[in-house]
This record gives C-alpha cells, sequence and structure tokens, in this order.
C-alpha cells in the first residue's frame, strides 16, 4: 500500500531525520519521503512553491510527520495553514515530537492533528513507534483522496 502514499517529514533534528530514515527503512516504508527542515519550508513544499514547484518531483503528502518545535514557523503554524486551506486540510497529520506537555498535546489536537506521538529516547523504541505509524497511517488507515478540495 506504500505506493500509494508520500510523506513530508517536517524535522529541524539532523539526528532525529538520521534515526527515522533508519527507522522506516527497517519498518520496510517504501513510498516517498521528503524532508523539510522548519516551517517555512514545509509550508512552501505543502504550496507546491519555489524549489518544490514540480508536483510530479513533490507531491502533496498523504501523511505529514511534523515536530512541533521548528526554526522560523512553529509545527502548530504549520498544522493551522493545512487546516486552513481546502485542498490540504484533510491531509493526514501526525505530530511527532519531544514535547510530552499536557498545554502542547491539546493545542496540537486543537489545531486539528490526527494523532500526537513523543519521540522516545532509545533507538529501538523509535523503530517500534514508526513501524505502529507504518502499519497503521500507511497499511490499514484509507486516507481521503489527497486533491480533495472539499
Amino acid at each position: 500500500m506504500d505506493s500509494d502514499h508520500c510523506i513530508l517529514l517536517v524535522e529541524d533534528s539532523a539526528d532525529d531525520v538520521k534515526l527515522l530514515k533508519r527507522a522506516m527503512r527497517k519498518a520496510a516504508v517504501s513510498c516517498p519521503v521528503h524532508i523539510v527542515a522548519d516551517g517555512d519550508k514545509a509550508i512552501e513544499y505543502l504550496d507546491g512553491a519555489g524549489a518544490y514547484a514540480d508536483r510530479h518531483a513533490f507531491p502533496l503528502p498523504t501523511l505529514v510527520l511534523l515536530d512541533l518545535k521548528l526554526p522560523r514557523r512553529s509545527g502548530f503554524e504549520v498544522l493551522e495553514y493545512l487546516r486552513a486551506h481546502a485542498m490540504l486540510k484533510k491531509t493526514i497529520v501526525v505530530v511527532l515530537t519531544g514535547s510530552s506537555e499536557s498545554r502542547d498535546i491539546a493545542n496540537a489536537y486543537t489545531r486539528g492533528a490526527n494523532s500526537y506521538l513523543v519521540k522516545p529516547i532509545k533507538p529501538g523504541q523509535m523503530d517500534h513507534l514508526v513501524n505502529c505509524v507504518k502499519e497503521y497511517w500507511l497499511d490499514t488507515n484509507r486516507p481521503p483522496p489527497v486533491f480533495s478540495p472539499a
């Protein structure tokens, strides 16, 4: 089912990107994974603007893995942006962040997150977490059509 998907990973930590990419390989995530390091780049990607104008090379994601603590625009701002635009508002957003603060969890769900996951400390736990995300969001769940304007 992965071939029908595209993931946008919004993560500013190079170490976390490395761990996530390794965990995705181990989980046999076979769909394209595009990585941006800040909130501005995430919105540029979602808009298909600038370096991301070629929608063949940079398709709209069916799943966004979104860190909250980002440079420039925060993950909360990216989430608000997604939910404010008709073509993007049904995009599945899994917050994947280091914060376990109740306030951040509540704010993420209030702004329309589909899921909230706290980054584990141990690499083996990250492997398990990514495998769970893959099994549910990519293999089991049926997302709305990517280009659905309503």
